[in-house]
């Protein structure tokens, strides 16, 4: 095939990443001899998120040099630097340089709550609200909700701070933007009118909105049904303003406080527990409730000045089952004292013993993860390639499987929860599988670059 672009080192490895991408492969141990060293090494540096490890064979210069090869040479000695830094970094904690696994399994693990939580919502007792509404008066199933609401998301918004942190340590802010405008912003805007819009129209149909619509204008129906599409893209929308906001930052910080932040202990993080709260009071949206800036912005910024040095991560750990313990305390009073509330709203989500029980949940959560989370198998490795696909597609097939199940059958509450869940997952999988394939679609939809 022909060669994208003028075939330098940097285009034949964007190549390679289509190609894993395609393949569904998210990280690889790169081997190179002779010219293919120059391309490995720009892999390498380029998307040190796709590496595992480097390995050169026989990848030597020659004497007299072209410019591409000076290029090539000085990305070298650049990976090595950043390798020997790394490793003086990591060594003067006590650590290594190796990717941290737990983080991937969180980030699945979490998701795969979203979906879980999703599906006991879209029959829920409580915001019934553009859902399919519960089977009795009295669902004690519902406690799911009220058990994991306050804190899973605060917790996804931690490790995308964590993240962000990583990825600035081997890219530039401009790459940085650029990657999270593809991923983030495109789904989440230009999606909305090329694909969600058919979420929107599942929305409007389980809340009964087509009732009074029958006047309005085709094209602005069409608008509705798209921003009602938005469904779970609320996350990557309020993600990339906060990446923004960092980015600013950064520019102002310069690491002095992020150097700081690394001798944060427990009872630093613990005394955050005020500001969590104070947070939450905040830069909330109206009406659409889920917007909460405050304290998810907070979050994010926590995770990468706090929580994204290993130093801290390891004082956190030592404290896993003391805070585990506070964590299930705090969550059994929280559902008793807010049982028949909607926990959802602000009137609950606003009060003290809401956002105490969401952040000790969150710090037990990085703890047992950064002491028992840190292992990987086939399937954890399966779950972190797929689970940003699973985000973004599952409330869908849940939402028509729901929906038609309800219209046109009588099946038993245990059923319907579990053909909604497998719709769900396989659904979402299938539909991730199919739209990253499509060249336009895999951009505004899934935020995967590199397609044309």
């Amino acid at each position: 095939s022909d060669v994208s672009g003028d075939g330098t080192p940097a285009k034949q490895a964007e190549a390679y990443v289509e190609l894993l991408d395609k393949l569904g492969i998210d990280k690889v141990y790169l081997l190179a001899t002779s010219a293919g060293g120059s391309i490995a090494i720009r892999f390498a540096l380029d998307y040190p998120e796709h590496t595992r490890g480097l390995i050169l064979y026989c990848s030597a210069m020659p004497l007299f040099l072209t410019r591409t090869m000076q290029n090539c040479l000085f990305s070298l000695v650049e990976l090595l630097l950043r390798s020997c830094y790394h490793d003086v970094k990591n060594n003067s904690k006590g650590g290594t340089n190796m990717r941290k696994t737990y983080i991937d399994n969180i980030r699945w693990m979490t998701v795969v709550l979203v979906v879980i939580y999703h599906v006991f919502y879209m029959f829920n007792g409580e915001v019934t609200s553009g859902v399919i509404g519960p089977f009795t008066p009295v669902q004690y199933q519902d406690v799911v909700q009220y058990f994991v609401y306050p804190w899973f998301m605060l917790l996804l918004f931690v490790i995308s701070g964590m993240s962000a942190r990583f990825y600035l340590n081997g890219h530039s802010d401009k790459e940085f933007l650029k990657s999270r405008t593809t991923k983030l912003l495109v789904p989440s805007t230009i999606g909305l009118f090329v694909f969600w819009w058919i979420l929107g129209y599942y929305n409007m149909m389980i809340g009964g909105a087509f009732e009074n619509m029958y006047a309005v204008p085709k094209p602005l129906l069409y608008v509705i049904m798209a921003v009602s599409g938005i469904g779970a893209l609320w996350y990557i929308q309020l993600l990339w303003v906060v990446s923004l906001v960092l980015l600013f930052i950064r520019k102002i910080e310069k690491d002095r406080l992020y150097g700081l932040c690394e001798k944060a202990n427990l009872p630093v993080l613990l005394c955050m527990t005020p500001v969590i709260w104070g947070a939450a009071q905040i830069l909330n949206t109206p009406v659409i409730v889920v917007y909460r800036f405050g304290i998810y912005g907070v979050g994010f910024l926590l995770g990468y000045f706090i929580f994204s040095h290993d130093a801290v991560m390891e004082r956190l750990e030592k404290w896993w089952l003391p805070l585990t313990l506070a964590a299930l305390g705090l969550g059994i009073g929280f559902v008793f004292t807010f049982w028949g509330a909607p926990y959802a709203e602000h009137q609950v989500l606003d009060t003290f013993l809401c956002n105490v029980y969401a952040w000790i949940a969150t710090l037990a959560v990085l703890s047992v993860m950064k002491k028992w989370g840190n292992f990987e198998n086939t399937f954890s490795r399966f779950m972190s390639r797929k689970a940003w696909g699973l985000y973004l597609f599952h409330y869908l097939p849940l939402a028509a499987c729901a929906w038609y199940l309800h219209l046109y059958t009588e099946v038993p509450p245990v059923s319907m929860y579990l053909l909604v869940g497998a719709a769900a997952f396989a659904g979402a999988l299938i539909l991730y599988e199919i739209i990253r394939r499509i060249p336009v679609l895999r951009w505004c939809v899934c935020g995967i670059g590199g397609g044309k």
